[in-house]
């Protein structure tokens, strides 16, 4: 490796979908992940695949990050073997993990003290819109950066927002979550309700998929609870920082938040009942405990 080029952290579902699209146009793009499986998966693409962390950084003028949590991300920045210890002069890091507003305003102040750009710029959609390059992205950070960087993120993306200052790519996509959960809670309280009085689920599977109360939600997770297939999606004990995030805009606010208050409770039982490695479908589970019937093909 001794051409600069652009570094991806992190190959997993996301991140390798992502990458694979960024290799069609970046060149030389160079990639790392802990799996050595990763790095297999993208063989047919012009990704240079490096197991190290150092060489990748010590190479890369501008680095993605795609990675589960804020304990990772530190993780990568920290150490000998770390981003900080081994970037190059004006390195920017485009961090798409989905973190705590506070966190990614962290590394970005932290960051900055080293003479590092960060922005933080979460993705939504599942692993098939990686792969098809169709992802939403969500930016924060300067706005120069974001001028800079788009013409790659529109390598990853259908739609890319510029959201405000750092921080505000993590609150965006916390209050898209959050939208998307209070949607998940009213299926998983309304169906199991529902097959009580008397409807068939198979029916009422039909209409909320296609009538004026379909939705992403519905129409992903609604099939799924029919064939009580509760596993493979992103677990929901994963997905809690986006309920902290909007939680402390609206400390900060005083704002009255009554529909947001109610699907924490749906989800904080479910969490109780031990769910939280399943996806937020299985919340559907705590109702259907409840009235003591199943939501699923008859």
């Amino acid at each position: 490796m001794n051409q600069p080029g652009t570094g991806f952290v992190g190959l997993g579902q996301m991140g390798g979908g992502m990458a694979r699209n960024l290799a069609a146009k970046t060149r030389p793009l160079y990639g790392v992940d802990l799996s050595p499986a990763a790095g297999a998966s993208l063989q047919d693409t012009a990704l240079i695949f490096s197991e190290s962390l150092a060489e990748v950084t010590r190479t890369c003028s501008r680095i993605f990050l795609c990675l589960p949590s804020a304990r990772e991300v530190d993780a990568v920045l920290s150490g000998p073997e770390g981003i900080i210890e081994n970037a190059l002069p004006g390195l920017s890091i485009i961090d798409t993990s989905t973190l705590e507003r506070e966190e990614a305003i962290g590394f970005h102040d932290r960051l900055q003290a080293r003479g590092i750009r960060y922005a933080d710029c979460p993705v939504s959609g599942l692993p098939s819109r990686a792969r098809a390059g169709t992802l939403t992205l969500m930016f924060g950070g300067a706005r120069n950066l974001f001028d800079q960087v788009r013409p790659q993120l529109e390598q990853l993306g259908e739609c890319v927002v510029y959201c405000g200052e750092i921080g505000s790519g993590q609150a965006m996509k916390a209050v898209n979550n959050i939208l998307y959960d209070i949607h998940i809670v009213a299926l998983c309280e309304l169906l199991p309700l529902a097959v009580a009085g008397g409807l068939s689920a198979e029916a009422l599977a039909q209409v909320v998929t296609t009538a004026s109360s379909r939705s992403f939600a519905g129409d992903h997770f609604v099939p799924r609870m029919l064939a009580r297939q509760f596993e493979g999606d992103f677990a929901m004990e994963e997905a809690y920082k986006d309920i902290v995030n909007v939680q402390k805009i609206a400390l900060e606010q005083k704002a009255l938040t009554p529909l947001m208050n109610a699907m924490i409770s749906s989800y904080q039982n479910a969490l109780a009942d031990g769910l939280g490695s399943e996806p937020k479908s299985a919340i559907i589970k705590v109702y259907e405990k409840a009235l003591g019937i199943r939501f699923g093909h008859e």
